[in-house]
């Protein structure tokens, strides 16, 4: 080395332990700053801390004196015994300034005493001192504490918010300086460099390539380094995003959400936590457990402490759908919730705390009670129509030889009685028959345009002799033409049976209210009740102030035979039949009731199209002619019974067990005027088969049906198909003989049944 690199490398390896020297100074200093930075934020911190567990304190007080539960005082003795300890700890914190110590000493005596009075109202709620307690109150020492050490706090705060804002600049200062002094280090060596290098030409090639290789690789470097930042920062978005998105979608979920620690404190909820557990901030599980009583999915065997959701999921276990019935204290409405949880667990794999899930299935629930209900219902009801055929064929019989033996007694009184007493209980028997066919939908319907106000105004009428007195009959019918699609002598019968029960849950009298309005029913709805297609719909309600119904009487009302009266009260079919009728209709039916208040049953009946029809005029009482009616019936007494009256009333009778046989007859010649069919006959073909293929052979032919119940030959969507005409069994002779001429005459739509009797 020639003797000026040596002089231009001492002086600037001098320089640079100049420069090291001061450098380390200030490293020190730079230390020495963030350490009085860190002490700041930790005093913060620890004035957060006193200020956190006074304001506990002051809510377990309040939480106490709203719910008056024992989990409330717990939490407060809890907060009281962690606020000594945080003020010895920020004793010592601020003990390095005077401003603050002096600040902390005047703060310290007004905590304390405001603790030492919710200590006193906590003690004087517990014990029932309710005089001590409002003149606490009426003090409102505790208020003027709460609010001058809340100020104290705020000041001391703010004092360590300026020392940390000063001591953050001073740090940034020596900072700057530190990184000058280290840029003034790389510059000095960077000058030594080029120094050394105009002194040495025999280094020049390869310092000059290293510098080419220093270069690259500072091109290099700073590549790495933007692509590495625009990775961070994309990084940065991504992860802004998604939290944005969770947190959105946590705050928007229709299922509570609970996140406990190990000691079963609520970290965080949503609002759906808030609506269905009434959850509030500062509430732990405790206070949730108190404010109801919580059962097992059968919703009679109460969930042992132990047995609890949150329970189990700190014990580790985890499950899915655990159900639970919850009956609030408030009286609020029972929930149905299903519960998921999940533990939480450190690395070491300790459970330190766990996530809850809670789903409201109370809807469901519901929808699923009513679905196994009408699937009941339905079920009775195939029943009752696979035996009302067979039934209606012995009772037409029997009616209609018991009637003419009545005729044929006029001589003998007593025989004649007997013969009475037979065909009043074979009336009671068809009448039994209808009631159950109408609750089992087979009644033939013949619906028309029917101006519902006029209707319930003649109905209400009908009703007043029939009630009673001690009755009083109100009706509150929406203004307006309002038509409803609906057959109106059932509609009478239905009005009339929920009346008769409301009059009967009402034996020391009271009100009974009809009520018409014209109301939509919407898909929530729809969704709410099963069997219910949305729409608008006529609302008919029928209420009384009677006894009302349990809600287990109300889930079984509609039942054929269930009655809560005496024994020969009631027969049980009263309800069933109306909810038969409107079912068939189209409609729907729902019961409201509260025992001690009264009951309201509603029926929203299908809406009418166009204009309101008259009721067909009534016929004088038909006689008998001398055409030639052709009968087909499987039942042999009932086709001969049937031959015998027609007769009797002077036709011609042509008989055939089925289609088949009546096809023989008919291709082979034979002549009649009316075919008068079964709808259910053997032999692979109905009535409505047999009279279509009659049709094809014979054009323009007149038919009447008769049936023990209907089926979907000759009835669709609840109604006679257009241009039937049927006579329902069990008749009378007058009946047969009036539809006869009826149908011989070419008359319209037509049916005819006993008329039921009033419930008993």
């Amino acid at each position: 080395m020639i003797p000026s690199q040596r002089v231009i490398l001492g002086a600037g390896l001098a320089i640079l332990l100049i420069i090291t020297a001061a450098s380390i100074g200030l490293d020190v200093k730079s230390r020495s700053d963030a350490a009085r930075v860190n002490h700041t934020v930790e005093v913060l911190k620890k004035i957060s801390d006193v200020h956190l567990w006074v304001r506990r304190a002051e809510s377990a007080v309040r939480g106490h004196e709203i719910y008056r539960t024992a989990g409330f005082a717990e939490e407060f003795q809890a907060a009281r015994s962690r606020i000594a300890p945080a003020l010895g700890d920020l004793k010592r914190a601020v003990s390095d300034n005077s401003d603050q110590v002096t600040l902390f000493e005047a703060t310290e005596p007004l905590i304390l005493r405001r603790i030492e009075v919710a200590a006193e109202a906590l003690r004087l709620r517990t014990n029932g001192d309710a005089n001590g307690f409002n003149a606490l109150r009426d003090r409102a020492e505790g208020r003027g504490l709460m609010e001058t050490l809340t100020a104290n706090l705020e000041r001391l705060a703010a004092g360590e918010e300026k020392l940390l804002a000063d001591r953050e600049a001073d740090s940034r200062r020596t900072g700057i300086v530190l990184l000058g002094i280290d840029v003034i280090g790389a510059l000095v060596i960077l000058l030594l460099v080029v120094m050394l290098l105009r002194e040495s030409r025999r280094t020049t090639d390869k310092l000059q390539s290293s510098l080419h290789a220093t270069q690259a690789a500072k091109e290099a470097l700073e590549a790495a380094v933007a692509e590495r930042t625009a990775h961070l920062v994309t990084a940065h978005d991504e992860l802004r995003l998604s939290v944005n998105v969770l947190q959105s979608t946590f705050h928007s979920m229709a299922e509570a959400v609970l996140v406990i620690d190990a000691d079963s404190t609520i970290l965080l909820s949503n609002p759906a936590a808030e609506r269905m557990l009434l959850h509030r901030t500062g509430m732990g599980l405790g206070n949730l457990r108190a404010m109801s009583d919580v059962f097992h999915g059968d919703g009679v065997t109460p969930l042992k402490p132990d047995e609890l959701p949150s329970a189990r999921v700190l014990r580790g276990e985890q499950f899915e759908e655990l159900e639970m019935i919850v009956r609030p204290h408030s009286g609020n409405g029972v929930r149905h919730l299903m519960i998921s949880g999940r533990p939480m667990r450190d690395g070491q794999g300790k459970v330190t705390g766990a996530v809850l899930v809670y789903h409201d299935a109370t809807t469901s629930r519901e929808i699923e009670r009513q679905l196994h209900q009408s699937q009941k219902l339905d079920a009775i009801g195939k029943l009752t129509g696979g035996v009302a055929h067979d039934f209606n064929n012995m009772l037409t019989v029997i009616s209609g030889n018991t009637e003419t033996l009545v005729a044929s007694l006029k001589q003998q009184p007593e025989l004649q009685r007997v013969a009475r007493l037979i065909d009043d209980a074979a009336e009671r028997c068809a009448e039994l028959i209808q009631h159950l066919l109408a609750f089992a939908r087979r009644q033939p319907l013949q619906p028309r345009n029917v101006e519902i106000n006029s209707a319930i105004a003649d109905i209400a009428r009908l009703l007043r002799p029939t009630l009673g007195e001690q009755i009083q009959i109100e009706t509150v019918l929406e203004p307006g033409p309002m038509t409803a699609h609906i057959d109106p002598s059932r509609l009478t019968n239905a009005v009339l049976n929920m009346a008769i029960n409301a009059r009967d849950a009402m034996p020391n009298g009271g009100k009974l209210l009809l009520e018409t309005h014209r109301v939509v029913l919407d898909e929530a709805y729809a969704q709410a009740n099963a069997e219910v297609r949305p729409g608008p719909y006529v609302m008919l309600a029928v209420s009384d102030t009677g006894t009302g119904m349990s809600a287990d009487i109300q889930q079984k009302a509609f039942e054929p035979f269930f009655t809560t009266k005496e024994v020969g009260k009631g027969s049980g079919l009263g309800l069933s039949m109306v909810y038969g009728f409107v079912k068939q209709s189209g409609g729907h039916i729902k019961i409201y009731s509260e025992q001690g208040h009264g009951t309201t049953i509603k029926l929203y009946l299908p809406p009418g199209e166009g204009m309101v029809e008259a009721a067909a005029p009534t016929t004088p009482p038909a006689e008998g002619g001398a055409e030639t009616i052709f009968v087909v019936e499987d039942d042999p007494m009932v086709r001969n019974f049937v031959t015998v009256q027609l007769q009797s009333l002077g036709y011609k009778t042509v008989a055939a067990a089925d289609g088949r046989a009546a096809l023989q007859l008919i291709e082979a010649g034979q002549a009649f005027d009316l075919l008068f069919t079964d709808v259910v006959i053997p032999g692979g073909m109905s009535g409505r088969e047999l009279a279509d293929e009659v049709a094809r052979l014979r054009p323009g032919v007149k038919v009447l049906y008769t049936s023990g119940y209907t089926d979907n030959a000759i009835v669709h969507h609840g109604k006679l198909d257009d241009g039937v005409m049927l006579l329902t069994k069990p008749y009378r002779r007058n009946q047969l003989a009036e539809m006869i001429r009826k149908a011989l005459g070419g008359g319209g739509l037509a049916t005819a049944s006993p008329a039921p009797r009033p419930p008993a």
